[in-house]
């Protein structure tokens, strides 16, 4: 979009990939830099105007809507004021084409702004992809979890896998590494859980008759003396599933700074393991355009592959030992 800084508005036909979004979202994405509240008073006082009508921020566009757009003054920028080119996201591309993009998401990085982030892995993406007329996530991870995040690159293809996540078609699958020995083949969990917040203000789940429906496969991928390394598969998609779902069973993840055991975590930082040991490994989607069925793979992290190299030499030491 060009012209947003002169004196007359700007008048921009919506196309059918921004069809089904809201209009305060629309117009965050595409007047960067510009403070979310200056964007609600424009629209609270009318000077955006859809099919000249006023409309409110919730107001979700129809492709062929034409959005007005008022005049946006901004400070010149200096040479000395000019805001430093941000920091490339280092995520390894996992898979890319005209409607898809998936990436091995690192660990750290929230997926999206707000909660004290002012920028998450879609807004740096579309900072470096200015070209992109769409870029949505399609779902979210924790921000401590790492591995196969997808964003979706047209309106359509957005819908399709929603549905697909609704109706459970997307398999989901994660690494994980937690306390204790683990004795099943497999477990399937199915335990509801319930949001609430602390009086700090923090989100947390737990597990509660009143929940909502939760279920999580887990399968175990291998064991050492005090831990094991398991597979879990998300049937749905609940904040916090995995965690509060081990957390509860007596497994706590390795590094959860938020269900683990805490005295633990601190050995395990002494030890090199400084993140939470959940990964999303694998996803198995059907293509929005295509109808393949693409593995979507994302390989362990060096810093969880060499904790796990740590593991099995201290099991060795163990055996050697007399």
């Amino acid at each position: 979009m060009k012209g947003l800084s002169k004196d007359s508005a700007t008048w921009h036909k919506v196309e059918a990939e921004a069809a089904g979004q809201r209009v305060d979202n629309y117009l965050t994405k595409w007047l960067k830099g510009v403070p979310k509240s200056h964007i609600y008073r424009i629209l609270r006082s009318g000077e955006v105007r859809v099919n000249s009508k006023r409309v409110g921020p919730d107001y979700r566009l129809e492709e062929g809507d034409r959005l007005r757009i008022p005049p946006i003054r901004t400070a010149p920028r200096s040479g000395a004021a000019r805001r430093p080119p941000a920091t490339r996201l280092k995520a390894d591309i996992l898979y890319e084409d005209k409607v898809l993009l998936v990436i091995n998401k690192p660990a750290g990085v929230a997926v999206h702004g707000g909660s004290g982030v002012s920028h998450g892995v879609v807004e740096q993406l579309r900072l470096e992809r200015a070209e992109a007329r769409f870029l949505e996530l399609v779902h979210r991870l924790d921000r401590e979890t790492s591995g196969v995040l997808m964003l979706a690159k047209r309106r359509s293809a957005l819908t399709e896998l929603h549905r697909q996540l609704r109706e459970g078609q997307v398999q989901k699958l994660y690494l994980v590494l937690v306390k204790g020995h683990w004795r099943d083949d497999q477990r399937s969990v199915k335990l509801p859980l319930d949001k609430y917040v602390l009086a700090s203000g923090e989100r947390r789940v737990s597990v509660s008759r009143d929940g909502l429906p939760a279920h999580t496969v887990f399968r175990p991928q291998r064991a050492w003396s005090g831990f094991s390394l398991l597979e879990a598969e998300l049937k749905t998609g609940r904040t916090h599933q995995i965690r509060v779902h081990l957390a509860h069973l007596g497994f706590p993840i390795a590094g959860d700074d938020k269900y683990g055991d805490f005295p633990l975590n601190r050995e395990l930082a002494r030890r090199g393991l400084k993140r939470m040991f959940l990964h999303a490994h694998k996803t198995v989607i059907i293509h929005p355009k295509s109808g393949a069925a693409p593995a979507l793979e994302a390989p362990l992290p060096d810093e969880l592959q060499a904790f796990l190299a740590g593991l099995g030499v201290e099991e060795a030491r163990r055996a050697k030992s007399p």
